[in-house]
């Protein structure tokens, strides 16, 4: 067997892990911001500790990249450990915030409380859409090299058939945070015709296509793993987001954008059924004639070409959840309502999709059927509920520290003070400070250089590193420095204010 079809077998014929286990993988890395945030304030505003740019990266570096890294590979079976680890992190520095606040120092916890409640936020800004996205990108950038080596735990990878794999989750992330910030959802359609941003919308793709082209030839070329079932012999993920594009935006212009959730429900729902009761199932498994041929383009590429129903699907959620997440709310106590609202509705699709999966059928990413859509609806609605409630307990933190800032953090409009004169001086105080030097807002900006910066390094570190026979120790290493070369790089052209863009 050559090493190209050993790395193909070695993330092959996988089926995935709980749930459970996803699930708080997921809350982990929006605890972990919580705790940079709260490290912050208590480094720069209680210690008098000063930050360089070079500081705040390795500080970024430290908190966000590493403790990720650490949990897809030698603590991958403690993750709840390192949930309660960070848990209680927080609650210590909160504590030591609490204690040492600057505002309200000598009223009682229940009138502080109340206070914070009255307050206002910056509105045009949503850290928990940021920290979504980013989380996904440090994900996904970290899971397709680690899951080259033996390290990696097998039931994180892709599964082959049916099965909820961390890496299966990726992809449908990937699609449901880019939804939530479209330029629907931002009403940044253009004014005129459906034909005249139809057009637009076309236009918009072709970098994709150009990327999409670019990888496909690249991997024919060098002989490059593949693992077969995943997309099919051509397709890849980059076409996959063409057509989602397109399809969505077609959509858009017929239906009310209010109304996403609908047509979301319609498309999977039908879709589902379409696999139970004809021969559609049968056709994304073996091929047009059940002996699994790859001959003709529909057939060598069918999971990917049928696959983009369940994208459709879950984009157009996304674009319903981004309506509702990013309307203007100025109010602590309105974000609040907010994240309970969305947890329970993350809760209730959990219980949903357990139903599905014992009735109709189990989550299949080879498919997208209808459980894989409610999964990944589900999770992405938790991992949200999760960095919004970060957000609000941060920005209780900051409310309690005069002139406190935090980069990616809401602003607070109304900060407290004894006098109007004082507060006007907090305030002027706050905007005096530099923002930019933050590694969340860098891959934010970047974000789609640095998944294509990730992609290019994990090819070159395939084709000069014996993966498969790699120790935990040596593992570790390599992980660390391709994603310390890759931060370092978005981190430096944010610095210089330079946004990567092809269109």
């Amino acid at each position: 067997m050559s090493q190209k079809q050993m790395k193909e077998a070695f993330v092959s014929n996988l089926n995935g892990t709980s749930v459970l286990e996803i699930t708080q993988g997921l809350c982990f890395p929006a605890f972990c911001i919580l705790c940079r945030g709260l490290l912050i304030i208590f480094s720069q505003h209680l210690c008098s500790f000063s930050h360089n740019w070079s500081t705040w990266f390795l500080m970024d570096f430290v908190v966000l990249i590493v403790p990720l890294v650490i949990t897809l590979t030698i603590l991958s079976s403690f993750i709840l450990l390192e949930n309660l680890m960070v848990t209680v992190c927080v609650a210590w520095l909160l504590y030591q915030i609490y204690q040492r606040r600057t505002c309200y120092a000598k009223v009682p916890a229940q009138k502080v409380f109340a206070n914070f409640l009255k307050i206002s936020l910056e509105s045009e800004y949503n850290p928990a859409i940021t920290g979504y996205r980013v989380i996904n990108s440090i994900f996904t950038a970290i899971a397709i090299l680690a899951v080259d080596f033996p390290l990696f735990p097998r039931r994180f990878a892709k599964t082959e058939l049916y099965g909820t794999g961390a890496m299966d989750y990726g992809v449908g992330g990937f699609i449901f945070g880019a939804a939530m910030v479209c330029p629907e959802v931002r009403r940044k359609c253009i004014v005129g015709s459906r034909f005249n941003y139809l057009r637009k919308s076309l236009y918009s793709v072709w970098p994709l296509v150009f990327l999409g082209m670019g990888r496909l030839v690249v991997i024919k070329s060098i002989g490059y793993q593949e693992h077969l079932t995943e997309y099919g012999v051509h397709w890849n993920f980059f076409f996959t987001i063409i057509v989602v594009k397109l399809v969505t935006s077609l959509l858009l212009t017929i239906f009310p954008l209010n109304k996403s959730w609908v047509v979301a429900v319609s498309i999977t729902v039908l879709y589902q059924l379409a696999l139970d009761f004809t021969p559609l199932k049968g056709v994304i498994l073996y091929g047009t004639d059940g002996s699994g041929t790859r001959v003709g383009l529909l057939n060598a590429n069918r999971e990917g070409i049928i696959s983009t129903l369940g994208y459709v699907t879950i984009h157009m959620a996304g674009v319903q959840t981004g309506l509702y997440v990013l309307k203007v709310r100025t109010h602590i106590r309105d974000w609040i309502k907010v994240t309970c609202c969305i947890l329970l509705v993350a809760v209730s699709f959990f219980i949903s999709l357990h139903i599905v999966q014992v009735n109709i059928e189990a989550v299949s990413r080879r498919m997208a059927n209808l459980a894989f859509c409610m999964w990944v609806v589900a999770s992405s609605l938790m991992l949200l509920s999760c960095l919004l409630l970060s957000d609000i307990i941060l920005s209780f933190a900051k409310f309690l520290i005069k002139g406190a800032l935090v980069p990616c953090s809401w602003k607070l409009i109304q900060l407290p003070a004894t006098n109007k004169k004082h507060s006007e001086s907090l305030i002027l105080e706050t905007e005096k400070e530099d923002p930019s030097l933050c590694l969340i807002t860098a891959l934010n900006r970047n974000q789609l250089f640095f998944f294509l910066l990730s992609n290019i390094t994990t090819g070159l570190i395939n084709l000069t590193v014996d993966t498969l026979h790699s120790g935990a120790s040596w593992t570790l290493v390599v992980l660390c420095t391709y994603m310390f070369t890759n931060c370092l790089v978005i981190y430096v052209l944010d610095l210089q204010g330079k946004t990567i863009k092809l269109w």
